[in-house]
């Protein structure tokens, strides 16, 4: 049945061909049969433009669409032709110049489908707009209607056309394909306007930009080009606004408040005025970022708040943190802390969550202690109240990351504090990344109140449901690992699943041993501050007995197993950081060692917590055994498991110590030379029995691989969905 009405419709443009044929045949004058001629030509050459013999119109893989394109082609435009010939109305000049436009309006057409401008399908829409436009042009009317109802490349190819350069609405037509181009490219409004700045609709798409991206917007507005003079002519409130920041000296700095500017809760010379001081305008910035936290939970989000909050983040950390930090060896915390003194609790919770990534583990803990000294009463709920709850999470993960967070809840009634953590755990499948997951997996190893815990199960339990119910794969692996992971850490029986999930608590001597070299190869980094030459000769006199030998270079040493499993440690030698000489030696041992095909194991960070980076930028994706023996180490897991995944990790949460770095060095080192696996429980208990009460308090900071439960989660996770 299809061939037969395929075949039909073939019949049919063959006899509309043959008609036009006998048309071409009237008496018509050689001169104007010239012009039909070349349009039977030009129609042929637009049918043959996607290939082909001529026959069919190939624009589409419908071959039933194509050949009722075909006719289409061939019907209208010998109408149109007809048309020109029967007008009476028309002189001879006015067939000349129709005929001319005809067919240029089908080599125009043909020349934007070989550069695909235009889709082929669209040249019936194209042959009647045109039709329409010359009907308006005959009784000299705009064709703004027909450009109007028209797609963008329809209008575009019609007004090449020279019949209708001169219609009464070129004008109007070109300003219709301008907003259309706008339509069609949200993203290139700009520069769309750039080029046609005086377009009568530009202060209302303005205006509309400027609410959607007020930031892009102000980028836009302080450049001296056509657009730039069009926007600050525009009297729209928000333009005008923006504009005035843009062109104002230090106008990045009035921008985080633009919300309030616009709608008239500040004014530009009080901003001025508490520029004037960095602690006035920290402050300032403090208090507006708490209105915009406020507002957001309203669902009332305002204008550039991030903008507002990177500027916080980049104040705090520029007047506060990296002073306080800059005095990590000051003995007195009067003169370490003196910079904040002034400050007030919800002042210093934002260098807290937004300091995150800079701030050191000591200047965290001062940080924390004088939030709830400068409190009264001290509590937690109070605290996050009056910081809108904005950030709480992050507060939370990095009161469990310093082991402050069972200080934090005693601070808060036990009711708020469970409802507090049910919202933590809540939503972890809406998010984007594993953040808020792995959040919530360390915070409950942090938690001894056992009442918080059994909450935190329980929604987490509630959780699981409901992503079953809703069939959120995401969710129910996410929730179905907390899950385990949670059973696994509370109740011995439940371990042997938490094994399954991910072999954490074993580290097997085999899988650290180098198959070409039958050897343990153990990197080892320091660091050329002052502390370091201490560190390093405690390292050195550690292994000063019959089971090593050292052989000295001239930046860095090796240490080498006698007897036993054959282990060598590659350590770096301290030379001095102000002459950037501790990092060449880095760098040289690492070639050498590339040289030698070496890919290290075990890697093992001597030195203070601002390092910590410089050796994760350098990790070997080989490591299967980190040890950050430094303050703080316990933040970087996920920097850590993106370069070695599934790498057990030891991290300290608080202070990094040179005594328990050395017995745990020693442990890990002596247990793989007696050819023994790295049962992490087993050699977890024997690091701790006879410690005395002040050594066990800081070795109850490091985090063993099986009880590091956001890196479990982690390697869990990639597991779970790699086998998916």
């Amino acid at each position: 049945m299809k061939k037969f009405y395929l075949s039909l419709l073939y019949s049919v443009i063959v006899l509309t061909s043959l008609a036009q044929s006998a048309f071409s045949q009237d008496d018509i004058p050689p001169m104007r049969r010239l012009h039909h001629d070349n349009i039977d030509k030009s129609q042929l050459q637009l049918i043959k433009v996607y290939g082909g013999d001529g026959k069919v119109f190939l624009a589409t893989n419908d071959e039933g669409l194509n050949l009722q394109l075909t006719q289409n082609i061939i019907s209208k435009v010998d109408k149109l032709q007809q048309q020109v010939e029967k007008d009476s109305s028309f002189t001879e000049n006015d067939k000349y110049i129709w005929l001319r436009s005809i067919n240029d309006m089908l080599t125009d057409f043909t020349n934007a489908c070989k550069y695909k401008v235009v889709k082929g399908i669209m040249v019936v829409d194209y042959i009647n707009a045109y039709k329409q436009a010359m009907q308006l042009q005959i009784k000299n009317l705009p064709v703004t209607s027909v450009v109007q109802q028209n797609e963008l490349e329809i209008g575009n190819i019609l007004l090449q056309n020279f019949v209708f350069q001169q219609n009464a609405g070129v004008k109007d037509c070109k300003n219709i394909l301008v907003y259309k181009r706008c339509q069609r490219n949200p993203d290139k409004i700009f520069t769309i306007l750039n080029e046609h700045p005086d377009v009568p609709f530009a202060d209302s798409l303005l205006n509309v930009e400027a609410f959607k991206d007020p930031e892009r917007f102000y980028n836009y507005a302080a450049v001296n080009n056509p657009l730039g003079n069009k926007i600050r002519t525009v009297k729209l409130p928000l333009v005008k606004t923006i504009s005035q920041l843009a062109t104002i000296p230090s106008g990045r700095f009035y921008f985080p408040f633009l919300d309030e500017l616009y709608h008239n809760q500040i004014s530009i010379d009080s901003i001025t005025n508490a520029m004037a001081d960095d602690e006035h305008y920290y402050k300032l910035l403090v208090a507006t970022q708490i209105k915009y936290a406020a507002r957001a939970k309203r669902a009332d989000t305002p204008m550039v708040m991030k903008v507002l909050t990177e500027k916080l983040k980049t104040k705090g950390i520029e007047t506060y943190v990296n002073e306080i930090n800059a005095l990590h060896d000051e003995k007195s915390d009067i003169v370490r802390f003196k910079k904040i003194e002034s400050l007030t609790p919800a002042e210093l919770y934002y260098l807290c969550v937004l300091g995150e990534e800079e701030i050191y583990t000591s200047s965290y803990l001062g940080v924390y202690k004088r939030i709830f000294e400068r409190m009264k009463p001290a509590r937690a709920d109070s605290l996050l109240n009056a910081v809108a709850f904005d950030y709480y999470k992050k507060f939370i993960r990095m009161a469990a990351a310093y082991n402050t967070l069972d200080d934090f809840f005693k601070r808060m009634d036990k009711p708020v504090a469970e409802k507090l953590m049910q919202s933590f755990v809540d939503g972890l499948e809406k998010t984007s990344t594993l953040e808020d997951a792995v959040d919530v997996a360390d915070s409950y190893a942090s938690i001894s109140d056992s009442t918080i815990k059994k909450i935190m199960v329980k929604r987490i339990n509630y959780n699981l449901q409901q992503n079953t119910t809703a069939k959120n794969k995401r969710g129910i692996i996410i929730y179905s690992l907390l899950n385990t992971i949670f059973n696994s850490t509370d109740n011995s029986s439940s371990a042997e699943a938490l094994q399954l999930l991910t072999p954490i608590t074993l580290m097997p001597l085999k899988l650290l041993i180098d198959t070409t070299r039958k050897k343990i190869d153990v990197l080892q980094f320091f660091y050329g501050d002052k502390d370091g030459a201490n560190v390093f000769n405690a390292f050195i006199s550690n292994f000063s007995n019959g089971n090593w030998k050292k052989i000295d270079k001239k930046e860095w040493i090796e240490v080498s197993s006698i007897k036993g499993t054959p282990i060598t440690i590659y350590a770096n030698k301290p030379l001095d950081e102000k002459q950037d000489l501790d990092t060449k030696a880095q760098e040289d041992l690492q070639d050498y060692l590339d040289s030698l095909d070496v890919h290290p194991t075990v890697v093992i960070h001597r030195g203070h917590s601002y390092y910590v980076k410089q050796t994760i930028q350098q990790l070997p994706s080989s490591a299967k055994v980190v040890l950050l023996g430094s303050c703080g180490g316990y933040h970087s897991l996920n920097d850590v498991l993106a370069t070695c995944p599934g790498a057990h990790i030891i991290a300290s949460k608080q202070v990094g110590t040179g005594a328990v770095n050395i017995r745990l060095i020693n442990s890990i080192t002596e247990t793989l030379r007696q050819g023994k696996d790295l049962n992490w429980p087993v050699l977890w208990k024997n690091l701790e029995a006879g410690l005395k009460t002040d050594m066990k308090e800081k070795f109850d900071d490091y985090v063993p691989p099986h009880k590091n439960l956001g890196a479990v989660f982690i390697i869990a996770y990639n597991n779970a969905m790699s086998n998916k």
